[in-house]
């Protein structure tokens, strides 16, 4: 069981179908370039707390939120955090202040996440007896699958910036560009 679970979960997160999870992870990273793979590391648990959060709250039907208005904010976050990630090349801003608060928004964001990741959960739960095990295995497993596409993001990064010789300010610039074109599609459909 756990293992089905956690293979679920990270099915999830790496399904093409749903790429909106993997288009967030990805410009969520972008920011930063591979050797600031510890910043890279506190955003990601930002997030994992955020959509942990909401994701057992959820499960546990202690939060119940329209999954329409959810899967509308998904993209939303997107383009908010592609915007951010410009704004912050173009101010050149690096300082404490705007590196906490996009910790603060991953955070913010992965509780909105969770909420999409719980519908696809409480979907497959069916009439599990418990929903700890479940949860804490499908939880596991979504992490499992944001490690696969960061490190896929910073071996990109990696290749185009130091290998390429990429202006990590223009890897920032089109990863965040795609991210709020395919987002913006995504909400207009």
């Amino acid at each position: 069981m756990f293992s089905d679970f956690f293979k679920l979960g990270m099915e999830h997160i790496l399904d093409p179908n749903g790429y909106d999870h993997i288009l967030f992870v990805t410009v969520l990273c972008a920011l930063y370039d591979p050797s600031q793979w510890k910043k890279i590391l506190i955003l990601v648990t930002a997030f994992t707390i955020g959509h942990s959060l909401t994701l057992a709250l959820s499960s546990l039907d202690k939060v119940r939120i329209n999954p329409d208005l959810v899967e509308t904010l998904i993209p939303i976050t997107i383009i908010l955090t592609g915007i951010f990630n410009i704004i912050m090349i173009y101010r050149q801003s690096t300082n404490e202040r705007s590196v906490r608060f996009n910790y603060v928004m991953a955070l913010g964001f992965g509780l909105i996440h969770g909420l999409g990741f719980s519908t696809y959960f409480k979907a497959i739960l069916g009439r599990e007896a418990s929903v700890v095990k479940p949860l804490f295995a499908f939880n596991l497993g979504v992490e499992a699958g944001q490690l696969v596409i960061v490190s896929t993001v910073l071996l990109l990064g990696y290749l185009l910036i130091t290998r390429w010789k990429l202006q990590k300010k223009y890897w920032t610039i089109v990863i965040s560009f795609i991210a709020i074109v395919v987002s913006a599609w995504l909400l207009l459909q």
